[in-house]
């Protein structure tokens, strides 16, 4: 049971507190294909013809698993910098735990960005005239393409980097992980709507910004709730640390969006922007993915009020359930946003 200011009581062991593992990821991971299919009710993805269901729906399908698997990958490899390399000994155990997951993380995320090439160029071409050939020229002529190789190549080298953590531990430091991680996740971004506005110079660096704050927010959120909600010392000292990103973060997100999406709409050559914003499958996104962000930050400041005081101090929360619902809502957010990069604006 809890009160008002969520603090759960009981006895104050921990143990009988469910580890929220599955709930959590699976919560995400389902949000994520789920803001992908509502977005595409909403706006379908155009193309130079109607693409085959498989491609059609597997397409974005592929997209957001790759996403879910970059916010995995590079959130398990923020994680250790989170604790502090202060709380190495301490925190071995938790890291031991963490390592393997990550790395299988990075296999998933290549072989998304593969399945996302392959479609892609699918999409572009019928699937009756798909093989090698026109996939090496969709990669030679289609930026998206090269990025996506790019991808496939950074996340593989993140992999290796990854189980080489998992035989040697902290030996493979913790920043070159996420380091790569990081870089790995900056190719697509400067593909999508960024590249062919009129105010590129901004909307690139705003794109990449939007994208490095969103996944390092999600990614770490998830696994500071997975691996260190039954863990009351390693999570008061950790928690506070990432709470102080996560506001950067949210920032970050929040003005980039609205960088981002303003631009696009104000630019909009047949519309006027509102008529544009209420009136076009993208402006609808748009709104989709505002108000998402607004529930995110009304979840986060009730952590960051309510709970985080309570956790300093070493008490049983319902961190859990509330980081489940702020991540369920994250994973809407990528699902959407998966689906906008590839949004016409009419």
């Amino acid at each position: 049971m809890s009160d008002e200011d969520g603090v759960v009581r009981g006895s104050g062991t921990g143990r009988g507190a469910p580890a929220p593992r599955y709930t959590v990821s699976l919560g995400f991971g389902i949000a994520v294909l789920l803001g992908v299919f509502v977005a595409l009710t909403i706006a379908p993805s155009g193309g130079v013809f109607e693409p085959e269901p498989l491609v059609h729906f597997g397409r974005p399908a592929a997209s957001a698993v790759l996403h879910a698997a970059a916010v995995a990958a590079v959130g398990l490899s923020l994680l250790p910098l989170l604790i502090g390399l202060d709380r190495a000994q301490a925190a071995e155990p938790v890291l031991r735990k963490v390592r393997p997951i990550a790395a299988v993380a990075s296999a998933v995320w290549a072989v998304a960005a593969l399945i996302t090439l392959v479609l892609q160029a699918a999409e572009l071409y019928r699937s009756s005239q798909l093989d090698l050939a026109a996939i090496g020229t969709y990669v030679a002529e289609v930026n998206a393409g090269k990025a996506l190789v790019a991808v496939v190549a950074l996340a593989l080298l993140h992999t290796v980097l990854g189980v080489l953590a998992v035989r040697r531990g902290e030996r493979i430091p913790a920043e070159l992980r996420a380091g790569l991680g990081v870089f790995a996740l900056l190719p697509l971004p400067v593909t999508g709507h960024a590249a062919s506005s009129e105010w590129q110079d901004i909307t690139l660096v705003s794109i990449e910004l939007h994208v490095l704050a969103a996944v390092a927010w999600a990614g770490g959120l998830a696994a500071v709730a997975v691996f260190l909600a039954n863990n009351r010392t390693l999570l008061a000292h950790t928690l506070p640390r990432f709470s102080r990103l996560a506001a950067a973060c949210l920032a970050v997100v929040t003005l980039t969006g609205v960088v981002n999406g303003g631009t696009e709409l104000l630019t909009t050559p047949t519309r006027e922007f509102w008529a544009a914003l209420f009136g076009t499958g993208y402006g609808q996104l748009v709104l989709l993915k505002l108000g998402c962000v607004l529930v995110i930050a009304a979840l986060a400041a009730n952590i960051r009020v309510r709970l985080l005081p309570a956790i300093e101090r070493h008490k049983r929360t319902a961190l859990a359930g509330w980081v489940t619902l702020e991540l369920t809502v994250l994973g809407l957010a990528f699902g959407v946003a998966t689906v906008l990069s590839r949004t016409p604006f009419s």
